[in-house]
C-alpha cells in the first residue's frame, strides 16, 4: 500500500507505513552518498527528539501552541527518543543544505506519530504539522546545532568513563610491576636498567593528562544556541519562546549545566567547539597508538623478540602457523587511533570551510565527531578488558635483560672516561666488557 504527498516540486509516492514524508524522501533520494542513514546515530536521534520536545514545551508556555498539540508532540518525541522509530530516519547524515534533511526527517516523523496518537493519519499532517507545529520557533541551524552538542556530550561522558577504567588498570599494572627490573631503550638501542613499572606509570600519566584536556573540551559543549534560529538573531522565534526554551531543554534532557553561547551569531558562524573536541580526540589517539605499539614490541617473540611482556591470548593468530598468537587487541586500538586522526582532519576542514553567517558543514563535523567518540569508547573498553588487565611480565626475561653490559659501560665510563670506554667497545666483546666491570667491582 502507498500514499502520496505533494510539495512545490511535485507529488511523490511513499510506503503507507512510512512515518517520514515528502521532504525526507527528497533528501534521501537527492543527497545520499555515504551508505549510512541517521538510524546509525540513535544518540543523535534521541537528542534531536529532546530538542523538539523542549521546543514544544516552550511554545506552549509562551502561548504559541495549543496544549493538546504540544502534549502530542511531547509524547511523540518521547517515543522517538526511546528508539521506537529509528528505522524511519532514512536521511544520509552527510547531506548538503546545512542539515535540513535531518531536521525535516525528525519533524515529519514526530508529526505523523503525534497525529496517529490523535486518531489522524500519516501524511495528513492534521492537527499537527511538521513545520508549523513541530518546528515552531526553530530553524535547522539552532535545533540540529543543539542536538549535536547534546549527543556529543553524552558520548563524551561514556568515553571518559572508559578512559578512567583504563587509567585505573594502568596504575594497577604500574604498581604490580614496580619491582620487575628490565632494560630501557632509546632509539631502539639498549639504555639503562629500570623497572617495568615505570613504563606503565608513564602510560597512565599520559592517558590521564589527555583525559583532563578532553574533559574540558566536552564541558564546552554545554553551550548551545536553541532560540537563535538561522543566524543567531532569533528572528522567527517569539520573545516568549526564547525566554522558556533553555529551561525547557534542561528539564527534558536532565542536563542542568546547559547554557547559551555568549554570542548566538558566533554560534551560527563558528564550530570551533566541535573542532577543539576533535583535536583533543586526535591527541588522545596519538597517545593510545604509542601505548599499543609499545605493547606489541615488548611482547614480540616469544623466542626471537623482546619477550618482556605476555599479553592475554584471545584468539588464534594465524591460519598457517599453529599456536601463533598475535597482539590483535593492541593492533585494533592502533587502527582505531589512525581512523580517529583521519576523521579529525575532516572535522578541521569543516571548520575552515565555514563561510559568512552560517557554517553549513556543522552536521558533517558533528557526525564525524560522534563516530570518533563511539569508536574510541568501544576500542578502549576492549583494550582495557581484553589486554591491559591480563598483561604479565616475563620476569626471568626482564631480569636477564637488566643485567646486560650497559651498567658496566656506565660504571667504566665514570672511572676511565668516555673515549677510553668507547675504544674498548670497538675492540672487545660485550662479555669482555662485562668481565672488566665485574673485576673492577671486586676490587672496590
Amino acid at each position: 500500500m502507498s500514499r502520496y504527498e505533494q510539495d512545490a516540486f511535485g507529488t511523490v509516492e511513499l510506503p503507507d507505513e512510512a512515518l517520514y514524508g515528502v521532504q525526507t524522501l527528497r533528501s534521501s533520494r537527492n543527497l545520499s552518498f555515504s551508505g549510512r542513514t541517521l538510524a546509525a546515530y540513535p544518540g543523535y536521534i534521541a537528542a534531536l527528539a529532546e530538542v523538539k520536545r523542549a521546543a514544544a514545551r516552550a511554545n506552549e508556555r509562551a502561548g504559541l501552541l495549543p496544549r493538546a498539540v504540544a502534549q502530542a508532540i511531547e509524547q511523540a518525541c518521547e517515543e522517538v527518543g526511546h528508539g521506537c522509530h529509528d528505522g524511519q530516519f532514512i536521511v544520509d547524515p552527510y547531506h548538503g543544505g546545512g542539515g535540513i534533511g535531518s531536521n525535516m526527517n525528525m519533524n515529519e516523523v514526530v508529526a505523523n506519530v503525534a497525529n496517529e496518537m490523535l486518531d489522524g493519519q500519516a501524511g495528513d499532517y492534521r492537527p499537527v504539522h511538521p513545520a508549523d507545529h513541530v518546528n515552531a520557533s526553530q530553524s535547522t541551524s539552532d535545533a540540529c546545532h543543539t542536538a549535536l552538542r547534546i549527543a556529543a556530550l553524552r558520548a563524551g561522558e561514556k568515553l571518559l568513563a572508559e578512559l578512567a577504567r583504563l587509567v585505573g588498570e594502568l596504575d594497577a599494572k604500574s604498581a604490580e610491576l614496580a619491582q620487575v627490573p628490565t632494560i630501557t631503550r632509546t632509539c631502539l638501542q639498549d639504555g639503562m636498567a629500570d623497572t617495568m613499572g615505570t613504563m606503565f606509570g608513564g602510560y597512565a600519566h599520559g592517558v590521564r593528562r589527555r583525559m583532563g584536556r578532553l574533559t574540558a573540551a566536552v564541558e564546552e559543549l554545554h553551550a548551545v544556541n536553541l532560540g537563535g534560529t538561522v543566524i543567531g538573531s532569533g528572528v522567527g522565534a517569539a520573545v516568549g519562546y526564547r525566554e522558556y526554551a533553555l529551561d525547557a531543554l534542561r528539564e527534558v534532557t536532565g542536563l542542568p549545566m546547559l547554557r547559551y553561547r555568549e554570542d548566538l551569531y558566533d554560534a551560527a558562524q563558528n564550530i570551533d567547539d566541535l573542532s577543539a573536541l576533535s583535536a583533543e580526540l586526535a591527541l588522545l589517539a596519538g597517545v593510545l597508538i604509542k601505548l599499543a605499539k609499545d605493547l606489541r614490541l615488548l611482547s614480540s617473540g616469544p623466542e626471537a623478540g623482546f619477550g618482556e611482556l605476555r599479553l592475554p591470548a584471545v584468539q588464534a593468530g594465524s591460519s598457517f602457523f599453529p599456536g601463533k598468537v598475535n597482539p590483535v587487541v593492541p593492533e585494533t586500538l592502533v587502527q582505531c587511533g589512525l581512523q580517529v586522526i583521519g576523521l579529525d582532519r575532516a572535522v578541521q576542514g569543516a571548520l575552515e570551510h565555514g563561510e559568512l553567517n552560517l557554517n553549513v558543514w556543522e552536521g558533517f563535523a558533528g557526525f564525524n565527531l560522534l563516530d570518533m567518540l563511539g569508536m574510541l569508547e568501544r576500542a578502549i573498553g576492549k583494550f582495557t578488558d581484553l589486554c591491559v588487565t591480563g598483561i604479565q611480565a616475563d620476569e626471568a626475561r626482564c631480569r636477564e635483560l637488566s643485567r646486560t653490559f650497559i651498567p658496566a659501560v656506565v660504571a667504566l665510563k665514570e672511572k676511565y672516561g668516555y673515549s677510553q670506554v668507547g675504544q674498548w667497545l670497538k675492540e672487545k666483546s660485550k662479555e669482555e666488557v662485562r668481565t672488566i666491570y665485574e673485576r673492577e667491582a671486586e676490587q672496590r
